[in-house]
């Protein structure tokens, strides 16, 4: 499969040959599934704690006597039935994050880089240069490539400080290096921008 090349005023620039093989339909699928639910279970803090009967703060003593009062027996102020009280069955702080293998991982990578790629979402330019760390230029090079008003992932080969600052502010875009990329990045937006070096690197990333 080939890519077609621009540059950052939207003129063709050459062409690129895709190295690895595109996955069938079918195959990949379930890897897709496990490593997007692990990713999500992954962001979750696990921080959510409620107080038991032990964990509320207050005296141990007996509300009032066992029996002749003509009220239902009570043995703590920190019932759950009181206001105040502890907490049944409420959360604890835990662990929601998932084991996948780096197989899998590397099998949703390059399952989904696939489908992105059969759909004609991936768009590839020779470089993105930013002259200078500033908004307007980096919706110019969007503009131009007729991508304005889409969410895009902008993948670059190696961190660049002026097209970060460029792009921070403009809505729906978000800038990563080929390393960072993940299964849940090429599936959440509309459109996926590779510079060349970018491509390339998470091309070698598929390919280990």
């Amino acid at each position: 499969m080939k890519l077609s090349i621009k540059d950052s005023k939207g003129n063709a620039a050459g062409e690129l040959d895709v190295r690895f093989e595109l996955i069938a339909d079918g195959r990949g699928t379930q890897a897709v599934h496990d490593t997007v639910v692990a990713y999500n279970a992954a962001q979750r803090s696990g921080t959510a704690c409620t107080k038991t009967m032990g964990d509320v703060n207050g005296t141990g003593k007996k509300p009032w006597r066992q029996k002749g009062t003509g009220r239902a027996r009570a043995g703590s102020f920190a019932s759950p039935l009181w206001r105040g009280g502890g907490v049944v069955f409420g959360p604890k702080p835990r662990d929601f994050s998932k084991k996948v293998n780096k197989k899998v991982k590397s099998l949703a990578l390059r399952k989904a880089l696939s489908e992105r790629l059969k759909s004609g979402d991936v768009v590839l330019i020779d470089d993105l240069k930013i002259a200078h760390a500033k908004t307007k230029d980096f919706v110019s090079v969007l503009q131009a490539l007729g991508l304005d008003g889409n969410t895009n992932l902008v993948v670059v080969g190696a961190a660049d400080k002026a097209a970060y600052l460029a792009s921070r502010n403009v809505t729906g875009v978000e800038l990563k290096t080929a390393c960072l990329v993940n299964t849940y990045d090429l599936l959440k937006y509309d459109k996926l921008v590779f510079t060349k070096s970018g491509f390339e690197a998470v091309e070698a990333r598929i390919a280990k």
